[in-house]
């Protein structure tokens, strides 16, 4: 697959392809979203808010989740407010999320199948990681997408000015709902 997608690359370069997708690194609406990595929102997601490229800095994961204070997704949002100017935020989950229900039980089982051994994990707990926190999804969505919400809002180095609200998008339709 990797291989077929370069070979598209050469053409797409070559023809120039890109040049309808040109714009800076500064997000035209001053926006951020934080969603999730599924790939029915791919394409559904802008689309749906309306936006074009160049318009937002679009932050995915699995869930559409804050795990912590210092993740990675939390981090690309201090970088986005105060190197790209970043006034607002939208937590923008999704139905039938595949993290909802998501376990560390079960991911147990499949790394135990794929060669991972129980020194391995344990080595990785040693250091600190708390892999059953770490893998675990959620039970709720509006309420996972309000726990997000109020950890980007009471985040320390996130300014008091900054706009930080939650939605939940239906992953067919694109409807979005405001989650209070």
């Amino acid at each position: 697959m990797i291989d077929q997608i370069l070979n598209f690359n050469k053409q797409f370069v070559a023809s120039k392809g890109y040049e309808a997708y040109l714009t800076d690194k500064y997000p035209d609406k001053k926006l951020a979203v934080l969603s999730c990595m599924d790939t029915r929102l791919t394409e559904l997601l802008p689309a749906a808010l309306g936006l074009k490229n160049g318009d937002a800095k679009i932050i995915k994961n699995a869930g559409g989740l804050v795990i912590s204070a210092f993740d990675s997704a939390m981090r690309s949002l201090i970088v986005a407010i105060y190197e790209l100017g970043v006034e607002q935020i939208m937590v923008v989950a999704h139905s039938h999320c595949g993290a909802c229900h998501m376990s560390f039980d079960h991911f147990y089982h499949e790394m135990k199948a794929r060669g991972v051994t129980d020194d391995t994990l344990l080595t990785i707990e040693k250091c600190g990681i708390d892999l059953h926190h770490w893998l675990e999804g959620f039970k709720d969505t509006p309420t996972s997408v309000r726990t997000t919400v109020e950890t980007i809002k009471t985040h320390p180095l996130v300014p008091a000015d900054i706009v930080v609200r939650g939605f939940i998008i239906d992953s067919e339709t694109g409807e979005l709902k405001e989650v209070r």
